[in-house]
């Protein structure tokens, strides 16, 4: 039975601008893998859902049995563990009746959450948590191809 950990990060310079996306993953506490990316035109809460989307698609190629994702978001974690199922009740409409923005990626989300044996985690961020700090450091370092 193989479990990892990852560490995910998204972020942008203006909201929207430059953005950055990016994880890291752990397996018994040692860094097996890394990816990172961005796009020229995007919002941070875009970057963070390509972030753990990117990293469960691929971490699903490994055939790994159990996934722990560590975020700084409280939008993706709080999205896929709690609003998701009211969303999805009423009809991908918030709670205001707004329809819910990003929507495609949280449909993509909740496929792949569905999928796996995931457990969410959410993480403080600039709080010296190592593989956090590495993903901000991937985050910035893309947000700086597109200026």
């Amino acid at each position: 039975m193989q479990k990892v950990d990852i560490f995910t990060d998204g972020g942008c310079s203006g909201n929207p601008g430059p953005g950055g996306w990016a994880y890291v993953v752990l397996s018994e506490g040692k860094m097996i893998s890394y990816s990172s990316g961005g796009e020229a035109q995007t919002t941070n809460n875009r970057m963070e859902l390509n972030a753990v989307i990117h990293a469960i698609e691929d971490v699903s190629l490994l055939g790994v049995d159990s996934i722990t994702i560590s975020t700084d978001s409280q939008y993706v974690k709080n999205g896929i563990t709690t609003w998701i199922n009211s969303w999805k009740r009423n009809g991908w409409k918030t709670s205001s009746k707004d329809p819910v923005k990003n929507r495609e990626l949280w449909e993509e989300l909740d496929r792949l959450n569905a999928a796996g044996n995931i457990r969410w985690n959410w993480v403080k961020g600039h709080a010296g948590i190592k593989y956090n700090e590495m993903c901000d450091s991937l985050v910035r370092k893309e947000m700086e191809k597109f200026k």
